[in-house]
């Protein structure tokens, strides 16, 4: 069904040129460890649930793609999906996947560490467009097949710059998976204010852990995390589409999409109202 809100294209405090680059570091964290927290309430991470996704509607095809995550940011839930899947995968005697990090504005440092923890992840040092993206990176040469992640991005591109990326994606890949943890609803704009809340809660856990002043002062003492955390999640729900929404763009993207299929879903990530909504598309087999 529908929602009763119609979309809407509003700006994001943490997608503007003047935002200082440390703070937009210290919302990728955040938004990284809300993929990847296990609470009380929310007994599996979002990271998790996207990646038993994956491995449920590619079934047996599963190891035949190599990821592409764009607009990785800080690295978000690809780390956990990549161990989430190859565990699948070595449980079933079958080959492991790898996955690719970029982005318009690499988050090199970010990346680096990861790399170092998880050998079957790479990243691209160069800056990449998901509407034009480079020859070198979609022609894999071990015949792998591209599958492009899009997690909690697909929203921030408008009607056009959506159409032009799922345009690149159908010629030069096979298939792209959207990721999103809210949706235009009021159960949503709850979960993000509760993600406000956790953010003030566990700030000066993470602090102490990380040994870092700046931590602190920015999510308690002057709360302009958590504050840009609420406010663009609440406008991220206004900008996320629909999967009819999708499959609108993607069938008027000027290129044959005719042997393309979608499905889509939603499971609950977090007590009580927490979704994550996810599409998956890919050419039918044997088309």
């Amino acid at each position: 069904m529908a929602p009763l809100i119609p979309r809407l294209h509003l700006l994001e405090i943490d997608d503007q040129p003047w935002f200082p680059s440390f703070l937009r570091n210290l919302v990728q964290d955040a938004l990284t460890l809300a993929w990847n927290s296990n609470t009380p309430l929310q007994p599996e991470s979002p990271a998790r649930i996207a990646a038993s996704t994956l491995i449920r509607q590619l079934g047996s095809s599963l190891s035949s793609y190599t990821f592409i995550d764009f607009c990785a940011g800080g690295g978000g839930p690809t780390p956990e999906m990549q161990r989430a899947i190859n565990s699948h995968l070595s449980a079933q005697n079958k080959p492991p996947v790898d996955f690719i990090l970029t982005d318009l504005h690499p988050n090199i440092a970010a990346w680096q560490k990861i790399v170092k923890k998880s050998p079957r992840i790479m990243y691209e040092s160069q800056s990449v467009d998901a509407s034009n993206a480079p020859k070198y990176l979609m022609e894999r040469q071990d015949g792998k097949k591209v599958m492009r992640l899009f997690n909690l991005s697909f929203h921030h591109f408008d009607d056009d710059m959506a159409k032009h990326i799922l345009k690149d994606t159908v010629n030069t890949s096979h298939g792209f998976a959207i990721v999103e943890l809210q949706g235009r609803s009021l159960s949503s704009a709850i979960s993000v204010l509760m993600l406000g809340v956790g953010a003030v809660a566990m700030a000066p856990f993470v602090a102490w852990k990380r040994k870092s002043l700046t931590i602190f002062i920015f999510a308690c003492i002057i709360p302009v995390l958590p504050f840009v955390l609420v406010f663009d999640g609440l406008v991220s729900c206004l900008r996320t589409r629909t999967p009819e929404e999708v499959e609108s763009l993607l069938r008027g993207c000027g290129t044959d999409t005719s042997s393309w299929e979608m499905q889509s879903g939603r499971r609950k990530f977090i007590w009580p109202c927490g979704y994550l909504h996810w599409v998956i598309c890919k050419p039918i087999e044997g088309s």
